[in-house]
């Protein structure tokens, strides 16, 4: 009995040893495609996989290139996405200490969300949760548009309608952005280890946050506007309000570890992970994960990759994250007149153009010490 339990005490894996195999890797190559701008000069082979003309851009896995070649114009879609997760990350944490700096660079190598990603943190959970779900956003909405050669508009919708209201017009493809989506966001996970099931995790949370807030979007039909009848379809809600959700779930995030085995589990509704504290309830299908503490983000830090607070522009007068206090980290800040030069007192001319003139005002401007 005592030798059992001095193997079991010895060799439960925890978070920590786990968290030993943590990198960046390369699951996130394919972020760097809005870093090559040449990335969409493509030509596929008789056998349909898409390779790149210039060697120096193959960022993408076999499984991936596959994949866009089997369904043309999916790359540019993946491409479009990565901008919108970018552009929303940036505006959820703009005023954040971290405010998800992108495009780092290190020995001649750029990753675009930098080092952050070789720490398990809340801010690594977001990363993944809103670039897996603007790649489905952006493909079932490249379905309902036509730019995908392999998908259309979603038909499932013409069952039973509304007594006012029926099915018609072209509803966004939200199966097709989530099964693509899985395929090519997933590919490049490998292992079972606690920092891939929480990076799994989190591009499925993301890709479920997309689809449960597809909402019907109707047209009225009938003379002079009565509306007699209503055209619906299924539409996706617009990115902002994808992103709103996802920083939701990044400030309420579970802090979770493996299951004392150690194993992954033998059930899709059994999970890999158990939350860190006991007394907090299991983490849902949309809930962010991260299983270490997020780093300092006062000061520069060489290791995760972030510049720190100091410079950064605050609000005096505010209280929260945004103010001086807490952006400046108590090291205070100082104060700056600038000069602000704008349109002003613009007047229509028939016809056709707007004359403004120019205005100065000043107005004075925080920044962190």
């Amino acid at each position: 009995m005592k030798l059992e339990w001095f193997v079991a005490f010895f060799f439960i894996p925890t978070a920590s040893l786990l968290a030993k195999k943590t990198t960046a890797a390369s699951s996130t190559k394919w972020w760097s495609i809005v870093l090559s701008p040449g990335m969409t000069n493509v030509v596929t082979d008789t056998q349909g996989i898409i390779d790149v003309v210039d060697p120096k851009l193959k960022v993408l896995n076999k499984r991936q290139r596959r994949l866009v070649a089997q369904n043309q114009g999916a790359l540019m879609a993946i491409t479009r996405a990565v901008r919108m997760a970018v552009s929303e990350c940036r505006y959820q944490f703009q005023n954040r200490k971290w405010n998800c700096p992108t495009s780092y660079k290190e020995r001649g190598q750029t990753s675009l969300f930098g080092k952050i990603l070789n720490s398990g943190c809340r801010e690594t959970a977001f990363i993944y949760s809103i670039t897996s779900a603007a790649v489905t956003h952006s493909l079932a909405r490249s379905c309902s548009e036509g730019t995908i050669e392999s998908c259309t508009c979603d038909y499932k919708y013409r069952g039973e309608s509304g007594s006012d209201w029926e099915w018609g017009g072209c509803s966004d493809n939200v199966v097709f952005g989530q099964r693509i989506g899985k395929k090519f966001v997933d590919s490049g996970e490998k292992g079972h280890d606690l920092r891939h099931t929480m990076n799994l995790h989190n591009n499925d949370a993301g890709r479920r946050t997309v689809s449960s807030e597809m909402r019907r979007e109707c047209k009225c039909h009938g003379m002079s506007g009565s509306c007699t009848v209503k055209t619906c379809w299924m539409r996706l809600p617009t990115f902002r309000v994808v992103g709103n959700l996802i920083k939701d779930r990044f400030d309420g995030a579970s802090r979770v570890t493996m299951r004392n085995d150690g194993n992954p589990s033998d059930s899709e509704n059994e999970s890999s992970f158990v939350p860190y504290n006991p007394s907090h309830k299991q983490p849902g299908e949309r809930d962010l994960v991260y299983f270490e503490s997020s780093p300092d983000f006062c000061e520069r830090n060489a290791k995760f990759g972030t510049p720190g607070t100091r410079g950064r522009e605050c609000n005096a007068t505010s209280l929260g994250v945004d103010g001086c206090d807490l952006m400046c980290c108590q090291r205070g800040s100082d104060s700056t007149e600038i000069k602000v030069k704008e349109r002003c007192s613009c007047t229509f001319h028939w016809c056709c153009k707007v004359k403004c003139e120019e205005c100065t005002s000043y107005r004075t401007v925080h920044r962190c010490l």
